[in-house]
């Protein structure tokens, strides 16, 4: 056997890993994978030779070379993935992974393959290629995709691929640039035909014209297909490649010495302890590439674009609100605002903003006594029409984030859950998430749901996990999945919350079919998983309209309770021994006043004095009965937003009454239409609510605007809703923004390759302390040297974003919001910090990791 393949493979994979399959396009991924390139071919690969060669002829084992190569490759083959994640790629049973599953805690333990990574996105491999085929009119069509200025996706978004015609190249291929659109947007196929047609009469060659002019949709539809089918990849990121890799290192060499049959001799022993050193410092290498990754998706991200959205009520109450009022009127975006509001319903086509005051004059500003018109005064103002005015508009508030009802963050959602850790620990009451169902396949929502089982699973564990941390002691989240998902389900919330902190499957209504199954019953209903962080949670039970007819039940219940006595239409009553009455003092007297109490003269008993009673106390059944763990009594789903699952308002409801009080968090972190958000705020809750797809903006926002001017839709129809939102109960005021993504970071951050030769730290080697130490990052783009100090400016940093310093500082540091002034930030613990002079400790998480 030429054993020399077995150094050509091991390199072969290595260099995989590194540069990994080829990718082309612009994205982060792209830039790190050049950095990995350059760096592996022009320093790591010529010093690892070295190295193997120093280690064999140190140790005199020369011999040994060739299966030092095959153990190297069979060991590391396992676990390095086309997209360059590490972890169990390939697991015969033989190489028993599954050893260390089970605990001295556990008898049964959740176990997956991807239980030690971070999920980051699934996305097409695409790669610029040719395609050929046969077309209807007999000719041999080429195409020409070019994939060389696809955007790559940031996050998990729902994006599908399409294409424009560029134009017929001297061989008479069509040249068709591939970029994303987000949303139902497709290719126009037949303009592309037409564009062919067209571009076909400009060329000289006969035999290209006579091929191309009788093109035809199917043609181009067929070449579309064959692109299509490139393979989809899944980006991991391992939490922690060293100990991972140098656990199944050491089980690799456990697993080869007790099942060979060797003699061990000390030659022997000393190959496989020079096999080991240098699979440790391959391992300890390949870590620093996967620990920044892990840097990078955990640092804090930096907040863009934000605003705010406040009903005019809120402006009037404070003190100078008349004033920014009147300046709102006279500003050009006042023209803007108009049309949104019309365009949102909230007012009719011929409305003018001097309709707002019961005035003379139209204005708040001239007559002193004047008033706001009740119908207009929770109109909301939206302040990226007005921007200068913005800070006007919050200088009013003295405790900003107290004032503010709600965020709207537009972002990935574990980058999002990270970065408001510190600012929100322990704060949220109330968690209700909703996400994409563990499908394996593509459905028609407006995110991507291509999951299956491990990767499903590892995007939830990441992110609950992270959901736990913002719970408070006394908080509940309840996690909504199908039949395809319910039971991987149920362990990850086991293990992530303990099962003693499992509630309730609740059994809720989906979109009922119409249709028969063809397999098996339709299946008409979803799991709602309710779990709490601790026994000392919140709860406050339900009620749901009765089903069956009232009747007089007795009034006692199982066990002793104390104060044992109730006084019943004037006199002393004890219940039955063993027993307790029903209901507390004050609610029999309720009932005696509603006549649902009787005492029925024909029942004796024996009370727990000893005393034989003539007379059982009974209690006529309400109209409502106590709710219980199944809820298809009510919709699970809506269709008022054009969603194609939008959670219905009553099943909020339900899960936020039931869990929290006025004025406690409720927080939903794949928002979807924004239900959650929206029944938050009608219940008088705050809300945090996060959503990375476009329909952020055309779905969420417009919604959440709706609310705040008062929505009648929904719950808003419900009896005891009325009471506390409603025409003359609504308004409010919450910020929106967007934040820095991981991609963001890849494309951006500035690495430089690091000379081998430098000196490395104490107890450090060149292969365990990388150069992402000596790397700039982002330090470039923010920090400038002014004589002896240095100056903090963003501008350089995303030049075409605007960056809130204020947020990004308030997440960073975990405090609230004071005021906002026109350059600097009051924060709850650190006070004032003016933008042009922030102290670099500040800043140091987010531009150097």
């Amino acid at each position: 056997m030429d054993m020399k393949k077995f150094e050509r493979e091991f390199y072969q994979a290595l260099e995989d890993l590194f540069i990994g399959a080829k990718i082309e396009g612009k994205s982060g991924y792209i830039n790190l994978m050049k950095f990995k390139s350059g760096y592996y071919n022009n320093v790591v690969k010529p010093a690892l030779i070295e190295l193997v060669d120093q280690e064999l002829e140190k140790n005199g084992i020369e011999d040994f070379r060739e299966e030092l190569f095959e153990k190297l490759y069979t060991f590391f083959k396992r676990y390095f993935s086309e997209s360059g994640s590490i972890y169990f790629t390939y697991t015969p049973w033989s190489e028993r992974i599954y050893e260390r599953v089970y605990d001295p805690e556990s008898d049964v333990a959740l176990f997956w393959k991807t239980h030690m990574l971070y999920y980051v996105k699934t996305e097409k491999n695409y790669q610029s290629m040719e395609v050929t085929i046969k077309g209807v009119n007999g000719e041999e069509l080429s195409f020409w995709f070019d994939v060389s200025n696809l955007e790559h996706k940031k996050a998990n978004e729902k994006k599908e691929l399409n294409f424009i015609f560029r134009n017929i190249d001297e061989k008479g291929r069509i040249i068709l640039d591939c970029y994303y659109k987000e949303g139902n947007k497709e290719t126009n196929v037949e303009e592309i035909v037409k564009q062919v047609r067209s571009k076909v009469k400009e060329i000289s060659s006969e035999e290209i014209r006579k091929k191309l002019q009788s093109i035809t949709t199917d043609d181009i539809e067929r070449a579309f297909q064959i692109f299509n089918k490139q393979s989809e990849v899944d980006y991991f990121i391992n939490k922690d490649a060293e100990k991972f890799l140098k656990e199944q290192l050491d089980m690799f060499i456990y697993q080869y010495m007790f099942d060979s049959e060797n003699i061990w001799s000390a030659k022997r022993v000393t190959e496989i302890q020079t096999y080991k050193k240098i699979a440790e410092k391959i391992i300890e290498f390949i870590a620093q590439f996967e620990n920044e990754l892990v840097r990078i998706w955990n640092k804090p991200k930096f907040v863009f674009n934000s605003n705010y959205v406040i009903t005019l009520d809120r402006i009037l109450a404070k003190p100078g609100g008349r004033e920014v009022i009147e300046k709102l009127q006279n500003h050009p975006g006042m023209e803007n605002q108009i049309a949104e509001w019309k365009e949102l319903g909230i007012v009719e086509e011929g409305f003018t903003f001097e309709e707002v005051f019961n005035t003379k004059t139209g204005s708040l500003f001239n007559e002193v006594n004047a008033e706001i018109n009740p119908k207009y005064k929770f109109l909301p103002i939206d302040t990226k029409y007005f921007k200068g005015l913005e800070i006007e508009i919050i200088k009013l508030f003295d405790r900003l984030d107290d004032e503010l009802d709600g965020w709207l963050i537009k972002s990935e959602n574990y980058q999002a859950l990270n970065t408001i850790l510190q600012k929100f620990k322990e704060q949220v009451q109330t968690i209700y998430i909703d996400p994409p169902f563990n499908k394996g396949q593509e459905a028609d929502y407006l995110y991507k749901v291509g999951y299956k089982d491990a990767t499903w699973i590892t995007m939830l564990e990441n992110r609950i996990r992270l959901g736990r941390d913002l719970l408070n002691e006394k908080g509940s989240i309840f996690v909504r999945c199908d039949y395809n998902g319910n039971a991987y389900v149920r362990l990850l919330m086991n293990e992530i919350f303990g099962d003693e902190n499992f509630r309730n499957e609740i059994v809720i209504n989906r979109t009922k079919k119409i249709f028969t199954g063809v397999k098996g019953y339709n299946v008409a209903t979803d799991s709602l998983f309710f779990y709490t962080k601790t026994e000392e949670f919140k709860f406050y039970a339900q009620y749901k309209q009765r089903e069956k007819e009232q009747k007089w039940l007795n009034m006692h219940s199982p066990g002793e309770r104390r104060p044992p006595e109730r006084i019943i239409f004037g006199k002393v009553f004890y219940p039955p021994k063993g027993r307790h009455w029903t209901f507390v003092q004050e609610t029999i007297d309720k009932m005696i006043q509603e006549g649902r109490i009787r005492i029925k003269e024909d029942v004796e008993y024996v009370d727990l004095m000893g005393n034989k009673v003539r007379g059982m106390p009974q209690y006529l059944t309400g109209e409502e009965e106590l709710l219980d763990s199944n809820w298809t009594d009510i919709p699970g789903y809506s269709q008022t937003q054009g969603f194609p699952t939008e959670n219905s308002e009553i099943l909020l409801k339900r899960v936020i009454e039931s869990t929290s009080n006025e004025g406690d968090l409720v927080l939903d972190f794949f928002l979807g239409s924004g239900t959650t958000t929206a029944v938050a705020h009608k219940l008088k809750r705050k809300w945090i609510g996060v959503e990375m797809g476009e329909h952020f903006y055309t779905v969420i926002l417009p919604r959440m605007k709706k609310v705040l001017a008062y929505d009648k839709s929904g719950i808003s129809k419900e009896k005891d809703v009325k009471e506390k939102y409603n025409e003359k109960q609504a308004g409010g005021f919450f910020k929106y923004y967007e934040l820095e993504q991981y991609e963001d970071v890849l494309r951006n951050a500035k690495y430089e390759h690091a000379d081998l030769m430098l000196q490395p730290s104490q107890g450090k080697d060149v292969f365990s302390e990388y150069v992402f130490m000596r790397s700039p990052k982002f330090v470039e783009h923010v920090l400038e040297k002014t004589d002896s100090e240095f100056k903090v400016s963003f501008e350089k940093l995303y030049p075409d974003k605007k960056i809130d310093i204020a947020e990004t500082l308030s997440n960073v540091l975990g405090e609230k919001i004071l005021r906002i002034l026109d350059n600097a930030v009051i924060l709850e613990k650190s006070g004032k910090i003016e933008f042009d002079n922030i102290p670099i400790e500040h800043i140091k998480p987010l531009i150097w990791w």
